[in-house]
Order: structure tokens, then C-alpha cells, then sequence
């Protein structure tokens, strides 16, 4: 089993990055392979994820823009995803969007290989938009056919500056049970 984690902060090691390692311990305390894909700093294309993918024969962008055929082989070859951000305007960051955006779109081009895949949302806030962007998260997984775990709470983590989250016991705990949920949820697909 394994799962990949989309860190959508611009701010690598920040809030966002110590919610997904707090996931990710839970899931490999039970076994659970866990890969971070960390987008600060990384060029997002700035393509439109043009119509040309459907005329490539192996369905790859013809015009050689590579980084979302990266991102969306990591996703079909795990058995969950995790996708993570801090709330920027009430929604997901821009490179948490692109992600969603291109690979969403070419994921469907390829005869939606995610379907069935376990897919979970992270948020890092500070106070409001917490929710929106969890929802556009979890829009992104149910569109395309993937199953959503829950936990007794959102899977939310307060704080503004860097570090701040450390103090959030609640956030600790929805991460653990997220984690938790998640390694449950992806062996009775796989059964």
C-alpha cells in the first residue's frame, strides 16, 4: 500500500507540511508506504491542458510539458492521495489548483484511472475558508469516482505563522485518525 501527498504550500516545511507528516506517521505505523510531492518552488506549467492530449497516442502532452504526466503517474500508481494546502482567498493555493486543474483533466482523457482510489483532504488555516477549501479538495476526489474517508473531525489544522499548528492538539489527533482511516479504507478496496 502506499500513499502520495500533494503538498500544496508555497512555504515548504510550514504549517501545511507538518499536517501531512502528522498523516503520514499514523500510516506508516501501519505499514503504509508514504511519498511527498512537494510543489514550492516547482515551475507550475502554465498550460491550459490543451486538447492535444487527446490525439497523443500514449496519451502524454505533446508538447513535451512532462511535469503533469509526473504528477498524475504518481497518483494512478498509489493506492491513495492526499492532497494538501494552506487556505489562500477562501479556496486551495494556485499550485494546489493546477494540480487539480491539469491532472483532472487529463486523468479523465486517459479513461479515469483514479476511480476507486482512496483520496483524502488536508487544510492548514488561520481562522476562515477552512471549509471551502476542503470542499474544493474533496470535489476534486468525488468527480472523479475516487472514495473519500472521514474522521470525528475536519481535516483541519489552525495556525497562522510557521510552527503555529504544533499547539493544535485537535488537528493532531484529526490527522491520526485521517492516517488511520485512510490505511483502513485502502485494504478493503484492495480486498
Amino acid at each position: 500500500m502506499k500513499v502520495v501527498a500533494f503538498n500544496g504550500s508555497p512555504w515548504p516545511g510550514g504549517n501545511t507540511a507538518t499536517l501531512i507528516g502528522w498523516v503520514f506517521d499514523a500510516l506508516q505505523a501501519q505499514g503504509v508506504e508514504t511519498e511527498l510531492c512537494e510543489l514550492a518552488g516547482q515551475e507550475i506549467c502554465q498550460c491550459p491542458v490543451c486538447r492535444g492530449y487527446e490525439g497523443s497516442p500514449d496519451g502524454a502532452c505533446p508538447d513535451g510539458l512532462r511535469r503533469v504526466d509526473s504528477w498524475l503517474g504518481r497518483m494512478v500508481e498509489a493506492d491513495g492521495i492526499l492532497l494538501a494546502s494552506p487556505v489562500h482567498h477562501a479556496t486551495v493555493s494556485d499550485e494546489l489548483k493546477a494540480v487539480m486543474d491539469r491532472c483532472g483533466r487529463v486523468e479523465r482523457l486517459r479513461g479515469n484511472p483514479l476511480a476507486r482510489k482512496v483520496g483524502a483532504a488536508v487544510v492548514a488555516a488561520r481562522r476562515a475558508g477552512a471549509i471551502q477549501a476542503l470542499d474544493a479538495i474533496d470535489r476534486f476526489f468525488l468527480i472523479h469516482r475516487m472514495i473519500v474517508p472521514g474522521t470525528s473531525q475536519w481535516n483541519i489544522g489552525i495556525g497562522k505563522a510557521r510552527g503555529d499548528v504544533e499547539r493544535d492538539a485537535e488537528g493532531r489527533r484529526a490527522m491520526g485518525e485521517l492516517g488511520d482511516a485512510m490505511a483502513w479504507l485502502m485494504r478493503r478496496v484492495a480486498a
